[in-house]
């Protein structure tokens, strides 16, 4: 999987999703402690979510194919003082990392994915995501006026995060994501998913 045309994305302006600052809701699973353990931000962009989590003192892997979101991401840690690793990594071969996560976030990543890559995507997933660990999906959703692109229901995340591929949905919740593109924000699922 080349990265090139999500790399496009981030070279003369921000990219439609990159806000410049951790989405609300991360923000608020964090204040909950929500996460812990390794945490692995799984397409992450210039890494604001990330680096939100990071900042709690939690070790953080941020992922992705832009390899210049990557370098945004890693200047915003230096220029915060924050500790936190950002690297290349294909969302179908998370495998390669070598390594295992107690808490994953997909913020924006699973609803960009066909509808027949998703099983290849929940595998590579589940091979760094720990034993009942948990896994957090932030997407858009179907309900609602002014939806995202790749809206998704919750019937898919249901059908798609199920026993039979190593996962069990604890709760979805309605939720808003912040875009470049909606005026205040957009329709989203928050899912909170175990591995099992």
């Amino acid at each position: 999987m080349t990265g090139l045309p999500w790399d496009a994305s981030y070279r003369d302006a921000p990219a439609p999703w990159d806000t410049g600052q951790p989405q609300p809701a991360v923000v608020r699973l964090a204040s909950e402690g929500g996460f812990a353990g390794a945490v692995l931000d799984a397409g992450c962009g210039t890494g604001e979510n990330g680096l939100h989590v990071a900042s709690l003192g939690l070790s953080v892997l941020g992922v992705d194919v832009a390899e210049t979101a990557l370098a945004i991401a890693r200047a915003k840690a230096g220029d915060r003082g924050i500790e936190a690793e950002f690297a290349a990594a294909d969302a179908f071969h998370l495998e390669r990392l070598g390594r295992g996560f107690k808490t994953v976030l997909d913020c924006g990543l699973f609803h960009s994915f066909d509808g027949d890559e998703r099983p290849r995507y929940l595998a590579s997933l589940a091979s760094v995501t720990d034993h009942d660990g948990t896994l957090y999906v932030l997407c858009f959703s179907d309900d609602g006026p002014d939806i995202g692109p790749h809206p998704v229901s919750q019937e898919e995340l249901r059908a798609a995060f199920n026993p039979s591929t190593g996962w069990n949905v604890v709760a979805i919740g309605s939720d808003r994501v912040q875009t470049r593109f909606h005026d205040d924000s957009a329709p989203a699922w928050l899912a909170t998913i175990k591995r099992i």
